[in-house]
């Protein structure tokens, strides 16, 4: 009886963790670059002392889907899209390296050019500072180029280059945050090869129908699991009332 019930007691746990990654996908449909995470179940031997004897089921997250999402045109200047394979490096705020796709830039009050959620773009030399401008143009190498105050509207500067890096397949773990970071630490070089296409953004590669459906999946797995273990109960009453007798 008690393999029976902590067997439903886990499968309902675990469809419940399912459906918040899941809920977490559906709810960054519209978040410029973001990936959806995968989600499985599977059969987890309980070991101890003795030779395992149950198995108890467990959701887990095996990766993250890296596709790219649908691109959209902005035609705003501080709107990047990532051309093919690459990801923009940005500092997080313990002063380390993060990688993302997410193109939707903006300036700060102090210069510093930012994603939309605050992080500073790193550029070859650190986070890039750009001054008050008329108009920029960014570069297919990601080479950001601006026409200054009062200046010749012909007249191009170079103040920066985005810092775009193309790590292997399967290099990069998404964190907590989002963002992505190389499974054993490092930081990634500068890849030339990198393009970006401006005023355009890369939205979010979460498909919304499977998603939901995902969801009312689990949510009827969560159900079933819930009746079995009432009717554990209903069976441990009728086993103790047959013994009273």
């Amino acid at each position: 009886m008690d393999k029976f019930l902590y067997i439903s007691m886990t499968g309902a746990k675990e469809a419940l963790n399912a459906q918040q990654l899941r809920a977490n996908n559906l709810a960054n449909v519209s978040t410029t670059g973001f990936k959806s995470d995968f989600q499985q179940y599977r059969a987890m031997s309980v070991f101890g002392e003795y030779h395992p004897t149950r198995a108890y089921a467990m959701t887990e997250n095996p990766g993250t889907d890296t596709t790219a999402g649908v691109y959209v045109e902005t035609a705003r200047d501080l709107d990047v899209a990532i051309k093919g394979d690459g990801w923009f490096a940005v500092q997080t705020p313990d002063g380390g390296e993060a990688y993302t796709r997410a193109g939707d830039l903006k300036r700060d009050v102090t210069g510093t050019l930012t994603t939309g959620t605050g992080m500073p773009v790193l550029g070859d030399g650190g986070p890039i500072v750009l001054p008050e401008y008329e108009r920029l143009v960014v570069g297919v190498d990601g080479t950001l180029s601006i026409t200054g105050l009062g200046e010749d509207a012909l007249a191009l500067a170079q103040v920066g280059r985005l810092k775009l890096v193309n790590p292997e397949p399967g290099a990069l773990a998404k964190g907590e945050d989002g963002l992505f970071r190389m499974k054993d630490g490092s930081e990634l070089p500068a890849d030339p090869g990198v393009q970006v296409v401006n005023g355009m953004l890369e939205g979010s590669n979460v498909n919304p129908v499977n998603e939901m459906t995902a969801i009312i999946s689990h949510s009827r797995l969560y159900e079933m699991n819930v009746k079995m273990m009432q009717a554990a109960k209903e069976m441990d009453e009728a086993s103790a009332r047959i013994l009273q007798n």
